[in-house]
């Protein structure tokens, strides 16, 4: 995607980058752009995570959607097949499981401030996003909290 390469640059720390099912609302908080892949999204997810392993500016920390872990083939046929593909790309990465509303809600208050990329995909399986927070690629939490500490004492 010639467009994430362009905007990656320019997006660090607080910024997001979604990698969404075809149903995700187009929304008008000023503050989220969008790009139409016409991909699968385990492609576009894993193309993501590799422009994102070669910017040394961010560090991803995904979200998924909690309501994933409940539901399987009965309710949805191919998620089976999707979580193992998830897991898969994902691998490497430590993910958080959150509620759908708490993750728009996150989404809702960072978009007021700092830009928000949504990257549609082709996907037609419900709680499939995953939702990216980009950190700070050079300095870590831990490094945060022992600067803050210095600071309060």
């Amino acid at each position: 995607m010639k467009e994430l390469e362009n905007l990656l640059p320019l997006l660090g720390h607080r910024n997001w980058i979604l990698v969404v099912d075809k149903a995700y609302p187009l929304q008008s908080s000023q503050g989220i752009s969008y790009l139409n892949s016409g991909d699968e999204l385990q492609t576009v997810l894993k193309n993501v995570l590799n422009a994102l392993e070669k910017a040394p500016h961010v560090r991803p920390v995904i979200y998924l959607d909690k309501e994933l872990d409940f539901m399987d083939d009965e309710l949805c046929e191919g998620l089976s097949d999707f979580k193992l593909k998830l897991q898969n790309t994902c691998s490497a990465y430590h993910f958080k499981q959150i509620p759908h509303e708490d993750i728009f809600n996150k989404l809702d208050e960072a978009a007021r401030l700092f830009n928000v990329v949504v990257i549609k995909t082709e996907s037609l399986i419900p709680y499939t996003s995953v939702f990216i927070e980009l950190d700070c690629g050079y300095w870590s939490e831990e490094k945060e909290k022992i600067l803050r500490s210095n600071i309060n004492h």
